[in-house]
């Protein structure tokens, strides 16, 4: 009886979100979400402690269509990611709704895994659940070779996942697996929201460092239109905020810190993303990486500072963005960076303007490779007396123009510009 009310529950709110899953619904109400489902320890609709309760809710207002999710007070124990859903809002009570990643179990693949299966076998099983996350790589097959995915069916050693393998992952490559994944997720999703809450990624227990590609604290995969906000993300073992092939995302207010990898990562392919007032803080690759072909972004108000990185990396295909008041300061391999790259895949027309760049290690700003159209202007680019900026500009021999407009540089090299001697 169970089941079978389950199954009628399902296809009734299947029924339902024939019309309000659509762009164009039938009439104005079916399209404006209006579920409201509170998740928490206690006194709410659904009660629990960790990812499953928090995806039941989800679920349920994702097949209504949408609407809100309201996650209380307390921290979350999450075993997989929180899968978002399109025209869904996530919105936790602040600093005081965690969502802690679980510890990791890591084991060695027992046989090959091939491109297209969906399915591993491990060397130890220990750890590796139904319903937990996994991440699947390599040593030469990681990045967007690897795979994150939910555990199906298990049977010993061998265990059937949601996605299968973008590439052939091989015992001789050091294929593995690993209780790896985003705390929080969207793959193929439009509309949705996640506000007010933390994300807390355990590295103490998370030993595996991961890439932006496939992992982050928070992580959207075409994710189109999607707003993140209000959230915190500390102490992932990867990036903080990544997404990829993503278009018009939106950060806002967003804090990273203390994460092993980039700060936030607008991820290829993604167009015109918008990250205002956020900030990255003490993490160990660039605060802020503009990774392939994002384009027509806007990079506002963002606070970046004592990165192992750069402040802010640019290159690939990364044209037509603009870069305004923002504050980089004492990050480890200097502030802004143009990646070098060949004409047709440099970063070209990008306005960087009324920002402060101060005390980063060696120089300000470093304009490399064939990049065209670049405008710098009404900057202030400063060593404060510690020597460690010890260039203001600099600009490489294959860049192309570059306009310099009412900057206050403070530098011993106020501008090193290596096109002179080509």
């Amino acid at each position: 009886m169970r089941n079978l009310l389950f199954f009628l529950t399902f296809l009734t709110t299947t029924a339902y979100s024939d019309q309000a899953g659509r762009k164009h619904a039938e009439n104005d109400l079916h399209a404006q979400p209006a579920v409201r489902i509170t998740v928490g320890h206690r006194d709410a609709d659904i009660t629990g402690k960790d990812n499953r309760a928090l995806q039941a809710a989800v679920d349920y207002v994702g097949n209504l269509g949408g609407g809100i999710v309201e996650i209380g007070p307390g921290e979350y124990l999450m075993r997989d990611s929180l899968h978002l859903r399109s025209r869904v809002t996530i919105r936790g009570a602040g600093e005081k709704t965690v969502l802690k990643k679980d510890r990791e179990y890591r084991s060695l693949l027992a046989a090959d895994g091939d491109f297209g299966e969906a399915a591993i076998t491990v060397q130890n099983p220990e750890g590796f659940t139904i319903g937990g996350g996994v991440y699947v790589a390599s040593k030469s097959q990681r990045n967007f070779h690897g795979v994150c995915a939910t555990i199906l069916n298990a049977r010993d050693h061998y265990f059937t996942l949601t996605r299968s393998m973008n590439a052939d992952i091989m015992m001789h490559d050091d294929g593995f697996a690993a209780t790896i994944y985003p705390v929080i997720s969207g793959y193929h999703l439009q509309d949705a929201r996640v506000e007010n809450l933390s994300v807390d990624g355990n590295r103490s227990e998370n030993p595996t460092k991961v890439d932006g590609c496939r992992t982050a604290g928070i992580f959207l995969y075409r994710g189109d239109n999607c707003v993140i906000t209000n959230c915190t993300v500390r102490h992932y073992n990867g990036d903080g905020i990544s997404f990829q092939q993503s278009n018009d995302v939106t950060l806002e207010k967003c804090v990273v810190e203390s994460c092993a990898g980039f700060g936030l990562h607008p991820g290829s392919g993604s167009q015109r993303p918008t990250v205002k007032d956020c900030r990255a803080v003490d993490n160990g690759e660039d605060g802020f990486f503009f990774c392939w072909r994002v384009r027509g972004g806007v990079a506002e108000g963002n606070w970046l500072e004592n990165n192992g990185g750069h402040g802010m990396s640019i290159g690939h295909k990364d044209s037509d963005n603009f870069v305004r008041n923002n504050t980089m300061i004492g990050n480890k391999r200097g502030g802004v960076y143009w990646r070098a790259e060949t004409k047709p895949m440099a970063a070209h027309r990008v306005t960087f303007e009324a920002n402060t760049v101060r005390d980063n290690d060696g120089w300000g700003l470093f304009v490399d490779g064939a990049t065209e159209g670049t405008i710098i202007r009404n900057n202030v680019i400063e060593d404060t007396g510690a020597g460690r900026q010890s260039t203001g500009i600099r600009i490489g021999k294959e860049a192309g123009a570059v306009v310099l407009e009412g900057n206050e540089i403070k530098a011993a090299d106020r501008l090193l510009d290596e096109r002179q001697s080509r």
